[in-house]
């Protein structure tokens, strides 16, 4: 069957072309300064020149790792604005328009293409429960909203709502969904959704390999934050059938999958970004720092990474 993500990576309405929806997208982070106060536009600048430089196919601004639920709507416009003039075709740029409220989450996606993201990435309604004929309703409003491919998000964890299987064929149907974020590491939904033609994304740093052996096309990833050429080279492999290489790669990443989940995301992926020296380590209320029984954990785990990337170990 084929896969509509082909169709938005000839090109889009306004005809100019489009990166495919694959590989190692990463959540990116928002970096604070003065405390949380404002956002770090340097230290957002250079993060983004990272990803760019190290290969990474796409970035997500103001998604969950970003913090979304604590900007406000001119500091995600200032995000996007950023990373569309700095990746400026060289790197994809998703924006995460999600809501609790569907009137919010259309005029953040049309806001979102407004300022030129290349797709939109949306949670599902949290908090409010919505019954499966709400969100394929939600789903339906931002896609027939806007021109832009929209990327379902599946992670109940965190919006207390599940996205079933029954739904989310539902929602493929539509012209501009074209691909889900499934955070439920559930290897049958991956080849189910797959054989639908839609793409699938794990949204899950642990089980991303197994689900690219399943027809995923990649993963939106919270570890690419520290590590974002080994993730996409871990992606590369994959796709490219590599298993053995895929399989090394993704072994040399598990003490770091585990420590990101030492604590609720993003307080550890902040805490190494900050002990890297790439952002300050400032996060927004109710939000915190990294407990600091985690600390000489992650500093072993930073000195291992350094290790070989200079080639000693």
């Amino acid at each position: 069957m084929t896969n509509k993500n082909d169709i938005f990576s000839d090109a889009s309405a306004e005809g100019f072309v489009r990166r495919p929806i694959q590989g190692s997208i990463v959540a990116l982070v928002t970096p604070f300064r003065d405390r949380g106060d404002a956002i770090d536009l340097e230290a957002w600048r250079g993060l983004l020149d990272w990803h760019i430089e190290s290969g990474t196919d796409a970035v997500v601004v103001a998604g969950t790792t970003g913090e979304s639920a604590t900007l406000d709507a001119s500091e995600r416009d200032g995000l996007l604005t950023e990373a569309v003039r700095r990746c400026a075709g060289r790197c994809a740029v998703w924006a995460g328009t999600g809501a609790a409220s569907t009137r919010v989450a259309v005029a953040q996606s049309q806001r979102a293409a407004e300022l030129g993201a290349d797709a939109l990435l949306v949670v599902t309604p949290y908090y409010n429960r919505p019954p499966q004929r709400g969100l394929v309703a939600h789903y339906r409003a931002v896609a027939e909203a806007t021109e832009l491919p929209v990327v379902l998000y599946n992670v109940p964890s965190r919006t207390a709502v599940d996205l079933a299987p029954e739904s989310v064929l539902e929602l493929a149907a539509l012209p501009r969904i074209v691909a889900i974020k499934e955070a439920v590491p559930d290897m049958q939904r991956v080849r189910q959704y797959s054989a639908a033609g839609l793409t699938v994304l794990s949204g899950d740093d642990p089980s991303a390999l197994e689900a690219m052996r399943n027809g995923a096309a990649g993963v939106v990833s919270v570890a690419a934050n520290v590590v974002p050429a080994r993730m996409a080279d871990l992606c590369r492999a994959a796709r490219a059938g590599q298993i053995e290489r895929a399989e090394t790669l993704d072994a040399g990443l598990r003490a770091l999958y585990r420590f990101l989940g030492s604590e609720t995301n993003p307080l550890p992926v902040k805490w190494l970004l900050a002990e890297q020296k790439r952002i300050e380590p400032h996060l927004r209320l109710p939000l915190t720092t990294l407990d600091a029984v985690h600390h000489a954990a992650g500093r072993e785990l930073l000195a291992r990474f350094s290790q070989l990337a200079s080639g000693r170990a």
